[in-house]
């Protein structure tokens, strides 16, 4: 006998199972108990933002591309946006996002809740400078309510990053055009 679940207790159930892997994930840096989950979706930057209680910029976006044919996050700003010239300069090719119903089987993490800890092995890091101009920030912990607040230096320890990049625009005054 094959039991089915309802599609929205198979979403719940996958978002509960993301999120202990996040967790168990933590707990080698003694932080798993840290993550926080809420009762409200924080799938949005902005949303994130009010179920955390922090300004927009705080929240550290996970954003996932394909790069040669692999998958790449990068954690950035809530109030940032790629720069398609600065990534292009950085990576030698031009931004190209993970198809929304692609990003889980590659990365490890569903759209909403997508966060460079605990990610498929072939998944590689960055972490744009945006979020240094902050004592803390509140990245996803693999699902569409949940978030853990970090320093730039736990979040570059937690994720292991390849390096800081500066890939973003929008975040610091800069000349229009």
């Amino acid at each position: 006998m094959q039991l089915r679940l309802p599609l929205s207790a198979y979403n719940r159930y996958t978002e509960l199972m993301s999120v202990a892997k996040v967790r168990h994930y933590l707990e080698q840096f003694d932080a798993g108990e840290r993550i926080l989950e809420f009762m409200t979706s924080s799938e949005t930057v902005e949303l994130a933002a009010l179920a955390v209680g922090c300004e927009p910029a705080r929240i550290a976006k996970t954003l996932s591309f394909l790069l040669n044919d692999k998958p790449l996050l990068i954690v950035v700003a809530g109030d940032a946006r790629i720069d398609n010239q600065k990534f292009k300069a950085q990576f030698s090719q031009k931004a190209s996002m993970i198809p929304a119903d692609e990003v889980e089987r590659l990365v490890g993490f569903a759209p909403g809740g997508v966060c460079p800890f605990g990610v498929n092995e072939d998944v590689h890091v960055y972490l744009d400078r945006s979020l240094l101009r902050f004592a803390s920030v509140y990245p996803a912990c693999g699902s569409g309510n949940s978030a853990i607040e970090l320093t730039p230096d736990e979040l570059e320890q937690f994720s292991r990053p390849l390096g800081w990049i500066d890939v973003c625009r929008g975040w610091r005054d800069e000349p229009a055009g």
